[in-house]
């Protein structure tokens, strides 16, 4: 996300709900995942490297076609660094 931006909105992936401080921090960089169980959702991609944002996240969650223990796969839509789509899950 540009640093001039808007902070983006949403619940962060892996943060706990009763976090002191819920949701976006500035500084830092987000993706909004688009579709599937974790829609809606912000991924913290802070200091990820070129490789590891073009690879995408196999993100762990309960929600998703296997369950518990299962994880709903994200990956970068093309010219959109900070929109990432789902790719569908895996157990």
């Amino acid at each position: 996300m540009d640093r001039d931006d808007k902070l983006p909105q949403g619940r962060i992936y892996g943060q706990d709900q009763d976090h002191s401080r819920p949701g976006p921090v500035p500084g830092r960089d987000y993706a909004d995942l688009v579709g599937g169980p974790l829609d809606g959702m912000l991924l913290d991609i802070t200091g990820w490297t070129a490789q590891e944002l073009q690879t995408g996240a196999a993100l762990m969650t309960e929600a998703g076609q296997y369950g518990a223990g299962g994880r709903a796969r994200y990956g970068p839509r093309s010219g959109e660094r900070n929109r990432w789509d789902w790719a569908g899950d895996t157990p």
